[in-house]
């Protein structure tokens, strides 16, 4: 048996997933929220601001460089998001090889991962820096890297 995570490549430098919270916001839900969207709790920050007209913020982002952490991540998605990011991958990525995507706060919170199709709502920004071989195109790369968080998140929704 052949585990996506034991293959030739994982072709992540990083994901990072950002989120802000207003003065009313339940921080340790939102940090709750995001640790899990990262696995894990030590990589989830926290920057108290002050917005332009003046109420408290609080800024909240966690980020893995470590390549199977990344992918995992990335892997709990889960298989509808991610079939749904190979449909656009192209709209998504940048010149740089990073995916653009937002996650819809509140299903996240309620326990259910959406990628947010309305700006109106609040969101989860997350990034997510492929690597790009050589001798392999940076299409390819990207396909084969969602393709293996595809089996993770299937593997994971099996299991």
């Amino acid at each position: 048996m052949t585990h996506a995570l034991h293959g030739p490549s994982v072709g992540l430098h990083h994901i990072t997933w950002r989120a802000t919270g207003s003065a009313v916001s339940d921080v340790d839900v939102l940090v709750e929220a995001l640790a899990w969207l990262i696995g894990d709790p030590e990589a989830v920050k926290t920057d108290k601001s002050s917005s332009y007209h003046g109420p408290e913020l609080t800024l909240l982002s966690a980020t893995t460089s470590n390549k199977r952490k990344a992918l995992r991540s990335l892997a709990r998605l889960g298989g509808n998001n991610i079939q749904a990011l190979l449909l656009d991958i192209e709209q998504r990525t940048d010149d740089q090889n990073v995916l653009h995507l937002r996650l819809n706060l509140d299903d996240l919170i309620d326990g259910k991962v959406v990628l947010a199709s309305d700006f109106g709502v609040a969101t989860i920004k997350g990034q997510a820096k492929f690597e790009v071989y050589s001798g392999q195109s940076a299409e390819e790369q990207r396909l084969s890297t969602l393709n293996e968080a595809l089996e993770l998140a299937k593997e994971n929704d099996a299991a």
